[in-house]
């Protein structure tokens, strides 16, 4: 049988691409498993917690437009090389200072802080560089083999690992390997040969070149629908999730602390299984016709299966509801990065999908701010209800918008330029 999933390992670069991401994906499945004790041994307060999250959003979203500009400007390569030192840097610092009994609360703000403003670089950058590597029609299976490697080895190789590591040697040792992954990335990507002049000085100032990425969002129906329609679903589902899910389990399920956290971390793993075998299928019998309307769909029930977790009676119903959520979260992720990669100018694609990043990780930010406190009003199940009836309608009502089809633009809705696709291994100019 043709293995379409594996074509794009054809290409040497992308090879050494997709190396790199899954081990630092492992690295940072690791550090996911480890920063939530290493801060709890600082403080016994859940929003010392709170507030690590709330700095690591925040500082991301803060530098998403610059990041995305930087994308369109310079080398795509030197970008990402240069990000995973930053973030290898930041969490090696706290590695050390962790081993070294030296760690504060305010270093561990500071630390999250600069690899969050790296992320911020690192995101619309690495959308943007695949069609660097791999010609067009290789593009939905390069996308689906780095979407099914990103559960194994962020939400279950990474965590597992993690956990012993912790459990033997402390969080430190766990934020060095961590540090170390980074590093091996960086080295994939020095190895990488295509890349990109970087543009010429007589360039527009930054505000102008971040506004014609802004510009590009607001003149087609069919990308501003999809990133206000991401927004809903991620401002209904992403808060009730993160905050409250942890909590039925622990408080309204009568579980252990021990039980509730192997319910959660089962729930995660199914549903990393989900995005695996959906992003498996991607590649091996590609994306639908008429994609967006599939995206929505596909996104829009997924958050409405985020009712299953305010009605749930047993944890099985949870794993069942994780996997299919997970799977179709890893349908959208795949379609909207080939979406963008298809439909986006090369010049463009950097700041559009630092435009897109950024509203999603708004809609975040009030998301996680708001679950807690609506909780302590209403009960956290109305609120796993009602963030599953937000999100889902407003993904479903997006299909009732015209012109959701970048190939189906009208003359209010300008058509993209052709995307120009390099053959591997060319220098762009």
């Amino acid at each position: 049988m043709d293995l379409r999933l594996l074509r794009p390992l054809r290409h040497r670069d992308y090879r050494l691409l997709t190396a790199g991401s899954l081990v630092s994906l492992f690295g940072d499945g690791v550090f996911l498993a480890s920063i939530a004790l290493q801060v709890y041994r600082l403080s016994d307060l859940p929003s010392a917690l709170s507030a690590v999250t709330f700095v690591v959003i925040l500082s991301q979203a803060a530098t998403l437009l610059i990041g995305g500009w930087a994308a369109d400007r310079y080398d795509r390569r030197v970008v990402l090389l240069g990000t995973d030192v930053v973030r290898g840097l930041a969490i090696g610092t706290m590695g050390v200072l962790s081993v070294t009994g030296a760690l504060e609360l305010w270093h561990v703000w500071v630390l999250v802080a600069v690899h969050g403003v790296a992320n911020g670089f690192f995101n619309p950058t690495s959308t943007a560089f695949i069609p660097d590597l791999v010609p067009d029609e290789d593009l939905e299976e390069a996308n689906a083999l780095l979407a099914a490697g990103r559960p194994i080895a962020r939400t279950l190789a990474g965590p597992a690992v993690g956990g012993v590591l912790v459990a033997v040697a402390g969080p430190g040792v766990s934020f060095l390997i961590d540090a170390a992954t980074f590093a091996f990335s960086a080295l994939m990507l020095a190895l990488i040969r295509t890349g990109r002049a970087p543009e010429t000085d007589d360039r527009p100032s930054l505000p102008v070149q971040v506004a014609e990425g802004l510009r590009f969002v607001r003149t087609h129906a069919w990308c501003r629908t999809w990133i206000l329609g991401q927004a809903i679903g991620m401002l209904g589902y992403l808060g009730p999730f993160e905050v409250l899910v942890p909590y039925v389990f622990r408080f309204e399920q009568g579980l252990s602390e021990q039980g509730a956290a192997l319910a959660l971390g089962s729930t995660l793993a199914v549903g990393g299984l989900g995005a695996i075998v959906v992003s498996l299928a991607i590649g091996q019998f590609r994306l639908p016709r008429r994609l967006p309307r599939w995206m929505y769909l596909a996104e829009g029930t997924a958050v409405a299966l985020l009712a299953v977790f305010g009605l749930m009676t047993g944890v099985w119903q949870a794993l069942v509801a994780s996997f299919f959520i997970q799977g179709l979260y890893a349908f959208t992720e795949v379609g909207e990065a080939t979406l963008y990669q298809r439909n986006v100018p090369g010049r463009l694609l950097g700041r559009v999908a630092s435009v897109s990043w950024l509203a999603s990780l708004s809609a975040a930010l009030v998301s996680v701010a708001v679950a807690g406190p609506l909780a302590q009003l209403w009960g956290a199940r109305p609120v796993l209800l009602g963030g599953a009836a937000l999100g889902s309608l407003g993904l479903w009502a997006m299909l009732l918008v015209r012109n959701t089809d970048p190939a189906a633009p009208t003359a209010a809705d300008p058509p993209a330029a052709p995307v120009a696709q390099q053959p591997s291994g060319v220098r762009r100019a």
